[in-house]
């Protein structure tokens, strides 16, 4: 279940934060759809080779966020959330988008460059 989870020693990211990210695009994805079950935060934590307050911190920021639901005696499940999935893949290309803006605006690019590049890019990509 959790064997799509790899923990990088050399991100410079804590692990907790790793953990959040993949299970966020895990679920953006599809692949946890709204009511799945997660690993206990004993069997990720063995399955990652991190520690059960690793996992727990993730898992409770995760629940704060409305990601998932913890409930009691019965483990974490993907929330049941409406569109939880295409939230959290628009909040993900807001803050792509964001970062772009901001470089665009560092460089002195005007937003009609900035859009102007992005379909650019979107055509090229499109193209492979």
């Amino acid at each position: 279940m959790y064997s799509s989870l790899h923990i990088s020693q050399t991100d410079a990211r804590p692990m907790y934060l790793q953990i959040m990210e993949q299970i966020r695009a895990r679920i953006a994805a599809g692949d946890w759809p709204a009511g799945k079950e997660l690993p206990s935060i004993r069997a990720l934590a063995a399955g990652l080779n991190v520690s059960v307050i690793t996992v727990k911190r993730a898992y409770l920021d995760l629940e704060s966020e409305g990601v998932i639901v913890t409930r009691h005696g019965k483990g974490s499940f993907v929330a049941e959330a409406g569109n939880l999935a295409s939230e959290i893949r628009n909040q993900k290309l807001d803050e792509h988008l964001e970062a772009a803006a901001g470089i665009a605006l560092q460089l002195g690019l005007s937003p009609e460059e900035l859009a102007a590049r992005l379909r650019r890019v979107q055509q090229k990509l499109e193209s492979k």
